[in-house]
């Protein structure tokens, strides 16, 4: 989960609008105060935004003789620009607006900075330049005072919500929205349906999609998809579904429902290789107990991988490659680790879902996120390790436990439906699976939340402000 994954919310204050599916911006611009300026109905859209740092950044690198510079805690470094978050471009009042993008140093390591720029379409100009993470790691979080300023907290002061983290239970909406393609020919879509067991409670609220679907459940899980066949008649329709989750925090439990030696079974990405065996048996000499050594293989993992999202072959989930590369996301750790621990005959699955901001309680979602669960002592023990690699004063915590702002969609890896995608098992389940005439056709997806507060009947629009 990562790359701006605690998202903005922590970076900076927001304005939060929820005017439309979509319509979510944010973030108060530094000692900006409410009103003023025609209420800022600003005519600006996204776009415009991107256009502003695109600009920026494409000048500076041209005038650094082809990198991006920048001075992070003293050290002057030449960035590359690897991606926009164009998901939290915002305006934050009259003529204020926000950026967060990902820069990669010549060593590969990525810094997520925050940029504010002042001005019109066509004419903005950077105000500030904030690096906040680097690898994922926060230099500082944002915290909300009394008075409705946001001030920053050193990391080794945060408390365990600034580092994304709810118990011991958590209640929102969730919705999963996307729009269709052009749809040249035959095609079949899949989605994730999430499900509820004894850590949440799930419920389909409503639906808004092209033409009825259906239900298909993988028979190996026990996951389960929505599913349509569409037609060119369908381009360009929207699918917005919104779900309630009631959701408790995970600690260790007994699941009787499942043998675990299922779980020592490779997968395509996840395959039984010596080295790996190799790698393990090494880690865990000494090890008394499949408790100690999957702590040993945790710590491991933790030292060996960097989150980095950076080059190709991330995001895949692929435990050989977080071997060889030394990094990777959150799927990329956790094959690692479950490769690792099934080399030495411990068991370990997969799980996939988000991961819902605690720091605000409505907004954007950035992508999905990913943990596992280990057997041990006859219990299966929650992990989350790239988070504990970004919060080392959680690395305890996430051994154990996962917190209660999550939603799961789906467990496993190689998932299998009927009808399934002709290009084969699913190799994770978070986003939607498309195929055109039996050819895979990405799609963007949207994920925002609001949760559930006493508040909830409120509405409006209320501006924040920051304070240095």
């Amino acid at each position: 989960m990562k790359p701006c994954d605690q998202r903005m919310w922590h970076r900076v204050a927001f304005v939060v609008t929820v005017c439309a599916a979509l319509c979510i911006t944010g973030c108060s611009n530094l000692n900006h105060q409410t009103g003023g300026e025609e209420a800022w109905s600003s005519h600006v859209v996204t776009a415009d935004i991107q256009a502003g740092i695109e600009t920026h950044i494409d000048h500076q690198t041209h005038l650094d003789g082809g990198a991006f510079p920048l001075v992070v805690k003293g050290t002057d470094l030449d960035l590359k620009l690897v991606r926009i978050h164009t998901e939290y471009l915002a305006t934050l009042g009259p003529r204020e607006h926000f950026a967060c993008v990902d820069l990669v140093d010549t060593n590969g390591d990525v810094y997520d900075v925050d940029f504010f720029m002042h001005g019109d379409p066509g004419n903005m100009k950077v105000t500030e330049t904030i690096p906040h993470k680097i690898n994922g790691k926060p230099f500082y979080f944002w915290k909300q005072n009394d008075d409705k300023t946001w001030g920053r907290v050193p990391v080794d002061e945060a408390s365990q919500e600034l580092m994304g983290v709810i118990v011991p239970e958590d209640t929102f909406e969730f919705r999963y929205q996307m729009t269709l393609p052009e749809i040249s020919g035959q095609a079949g879509l899949w989605i994730p349906l999430p499900t509820s067991d004894a850590f949440q409670t799930v419920t389909m609220t409503s639906i808004d999609e092209p033409r009825e679907h259906r239900v298909l459940e993988d028979k190996t899980h026990g996951n389960k998809a929505l599913y349509w066949a569409l037609e060119p008649s369908d381009s360009g329709k929207p699918i917005d579904v919104r779900y309630n989750v009631q959701r408790i925090e995970k600690a260790a439990y007994r699941d009787e429902q499942t043998n675990q030696d299922d779980y020592l079974a490779a997968n395509t990405m996840v395959p039984n290789d010596p080295e790996f065996e190799k790698i393990a048996a090494k880690a865990v000499q000494g090890k008394a107990t499949n408790l100690q050594r999957a702590r040993a293989l945790y710590d491991l993992v933790i030292d060996e991988l960097r989150y980095a999202k950076a080059g190709d072959g991330w995001g895949q989930g692929n435990a050989v490659f977080a071997c060889d590369s030394r990094h990777g996301n959150c799927t990329d750790f956790h094959a690692y680790f479950t490769a690792l621990a099934r080399a030495i005959d411990i068991p370990a699955r997969f799980a996939i879902g988000a991961a819902i901001p605690a720091s605000r309680d409505e907004g954007g979602v950035d992508g999905y996120h990913c943990w596992v669960e280990f057997y041990a002592d006859e219990k299966w023990w929650p992990v989350d390790i790239s988070e504990a690699d970004k919060y080392s004063a959680l690395s305890t915590y996430y051994f154990g436990h996962h917190p209660a702002n999550r939603i799961e969609f789906s467990r496993g890896r190689d998932l299998e439906f009927e009808p399934g995608p002709k290009s084969g098992p699913i190799n994770f389940f978070a986003y939607p699976v498309l195929e055109i005439d039996a050819a895979p056709v990405k799609v963007p997806i949207s994920f925002t939340f609001r949760r559930h507060t006493q508040g909830d009947s409120a509405s409006g629009m209320g501006l924040l402000t920051l304070q240095n």
